[in-house]
């Protein structure tokens, strides 16, 4: 197709055009300003003073259904919200903060990491929703402003229509009969409302499993015993500690020395304190400013925060006027956390747990596989900085990624209790792996699409595990959804593209035009098994699918390289960003169209995409009858090439009943 023969398609078949923008979401949703304040009013309906309660006649009571409610706004919250949602569920999110993100939120300022572990498993960055999460920020946000990260989290959240996110709001109780949650009740104080909330599918979010703890799931606390599930990282004699709680602060650099002065509360600490433990850089905190896993981290949260404190500003007295640092006579503090960013508390009990041998078993598989993690093994001493005679972590590296089987992803007592984040079934020792925020990401998306699938076929979570058919359904919906599952391929039986021949402008290298069919999405760094790339010569490259008889497509998912060799994350740490891309990936294709040829000749213009920064592109349009699809690729942000890892073709938009 030469240049002028595309002109002249472009104005004859805008009918089935779709044109996409730089900053609409992959997956194209629109609402309304309209109807996003519609929904906004279901949570606040009008006065109706016969709806109180007497005991506290001064709250207005809603009520509210949902068919799946999930507690807490982290990154497992939100990426559980909106993997249910995108699947069909009616969704209510409930967070007791003013923001998303938990732990990666403004509040607590901590750095989202995973599987990749820093480089030290490159090419394994987690796919499906925290790489949009993380693509989102990096491309809108380069400057590295926290709150921007913040506002993100929230417009993914509100632009879903089958989300109603309550936010500023507390889950409180819950009405559990024959182990199955009915209702759940929340409060929000600002606005004087409480929530009686219905739902067939409840999610725990809430890292410290608040929702499991009303609904009487089964949990632990604590350390395991290397005898009870023979874990040679486990202690001699199990105990309630745990993992301690953090408090981070970042510093800017000045033009002239800017004196500090600590409150008489502020530790003393000296250069002994800190002999395990660097103080060379100051833009960004010290995770190991740790203290209080040796208490109840939820009720003794108070005396967490001042001690926390008082570590944090005795430090920053060290470094400023203990003349150790005298480089450090321009820096300030910028911020300071007011949240301690919490570790560990209970984790719920599911039909598996997830243990020490899991993870360090290069060749373990599950069969209900639903995620992957990856980080070491990282534990503490739960006193932290007070344990100063000793090395602030232990950190064992792992032989590769591992999966997360769907069995820790449910309580073994509660019928339709799913979680997701840190608080999964695991020991403490597998536990000190799982809990980074992108492993939480994952299981959070991993649950939330279960909750789905759970509501759509009206059975609890156990009996999906059990029907071998929902189960692959849910595995092959995760993998549609670029979720990260080693060892499981694309078989989706909709997918009309496994069906197709595929040709190419060009096959660089090794690469081949068939590789995108070959069900996997992702290579490691110096493999070309996954990808198609061929250079944009003369302004194009183009790959084409083709069937040996017409077919009705109505729906297009491509998958791009994103460059998962590369770290891409938020932080403030000067070092983790030079590792970095903050903006488009330059891996990523930028500019393309999407053209059906009927069998009589005819093109047809399905897509036109400027600006594009996102790995997973899914775009529906009137279903057309087309025996060749063409990609055609104008330009990437920067690669010399382009490169395509997946194409599927669906009749209908996936997931639609």
């Amino acid at each position: 197709m030469n240049r002028r023969q595309f002109l002249a398609l472009t104005t004859a078949a805008t009918g089935y055009t779709v044109l996409v923008r730089a900053g609409d979401p992959p997956l194209a949703r629109h609402p309304s300003r309209e109807a996003i304040g519609t929904a906004l009013d279901r949570v606040a309906p009008p006065e109706d003073r016969r709806r109180r309660l007497t005991e506290e006649p001064h709250m207005r009571l809603v009520d509210l259904e949902s068919d799946v409610f999930i507690a807490g706004g982290g990154v497992a919250g939100v990426c559980a919200a909106l993997a249910a949602a995108r699947n069909g569920a009616r969704v209510i999110l409930v967070q007791d903060r003013s923001r998303l993100g938990g732990n990666a939120s403004s509040e607590v300022r901590m750095h989202i990491v995973g599987a990749d572990n820093h480089g030290a498993r490159a090419g394994w960055r987690e796919g499906g929703l925290i790489e949009e999460i993380r693509l989102e920020d990096a491309a809108i946000n380069p400057h590295r402003a926290w709150e921007l990260f913040d506002l993100m989290l929230y417009d993914k959240v509100i632009r879903e229509p089958k989300i109603t996110l309550l936010l500023d709001t507390t889950l409180y109780a819950a009405d559990t009969r024959r182990r199955r949650i009915r209702e759940v009740r929340a409060r929000c104080d600002k606005t004087e409302h409480l929530y009686r909330i219905k739902s067939e599918l409840f999610v725990d979010c809430t890292g410290d499993s608040r929702l499991g703890l009303e609904t009487e799931a089964e949990f632990r606390v604590g350390r395991e015993s290397k005898a009870e599930f023979g874990e040679s990282l486990g202690l001699d004699q199990a105990d309630q500690q745990t993992l301690g709680s953090s408090i981070l602060f970042t510093a800017r650099q000045h033009d002239r020395p800017i004196p500090f002065t600590p409150p008489p509360w502020a530790r003393k600490v000296t250069k002994e304190m800190l002999q395990f433990r660097g103080v060379s850089s100051w833009e960004y905190g010290y995770w190991w400013i740790e203290w209080g896993g040796q208490l109840d981290t939820i009720r003794h949260n108070e005396r967490i925060r001042f001690e926390l404190l008082a570590i944090l500003l005795g430090v920053w007295d060290y470094i400023k006027n203990s003349g150790d640092q005298p480089t450090s006579a321009n820096w300030a503090l910028e911020t300071v956390g007011m949240i301690p960013g919490k570790r560990e508390n209970r984790r719920l009990m599911g039909d598996y747990l997830l243990r020490q041998q899991d993870l360090q078993d290069a060749d373990r598989t599950f069969h209900d596989a639903v995620a992957m993690g990856g980080w070491n093994l990282d534990d503490h001493p739960p006193d932290g900085f007070d344990s100063w005679r000793e090395r602030p972590f232990r950190s064992i590296p792992l032989p590769g990624v591992y999966p997360i089987p769907f069995r820790c992803l449910y309580s073994r007592n509660v019928v339709n209790l799913l979680m997701a984040g840190r608080n999964i079934s695991a020991t403490h020792v597998a536990f000190s792996s799982s809990r980074v925020m992108a492993t939480c990401a994952v299981v959070g998306q991993a649950a939330g699409t279960a909750a789905a699938l759970c509501a759509r076929h009206q059975v609890t979570p156990r009996a999906l595990y059990e029907d071998q058919g929902r189960l692959r359904e849910l595995q092959q919906t995760l993998l549609r959804d670029d979720q990260s599952i080693p060892g499981l391929a694309n078989a989706d039986p909709a997918d009309w593209a496994r069906t197709a021949t595929v040709s190419a402008s060009e096959e660089h290298g090794v690469t081949r035009a068939a590789h995108v069919l070959s069900g996997q999405v992702r290579d490691l760094p110096g493999e070309w098994q996954h990808r198609w790339a061929a250079p944009v010569t003369d302004g194009e490259a183009w790959l084409d699918l083709e069937w040996p008889t017409p077919l009705k497509i109505g729906t297009v998912q491509l998958t791009f390289d994103s460059g998962f060799q590369r770290e891409l994350t938020l932080s403030a740490s000067n070092a983790v960003n030079r590792r970095v891309v903050r903006g488009p990936q330059p891996e990523t294709v930028r500019d393309y169209q999407l053209i059906g040829i009927t069998a009589g000749g005819e093109q047809l213009l399905l897509a036109d995409v400027r600006g594009n920064y996102q790995r997973l592109r899914r775009h529906t349009f009137t279903p057309a009858t087309i025996r060749r699809l063409r990609l055609r690729i104008t330009a990437t942000n920067g690669a010399p090439l382009a490169a395509v890892y997946e194409v599927r073709c669906y009749e209908d938009p996936p997931g639609t009943h």
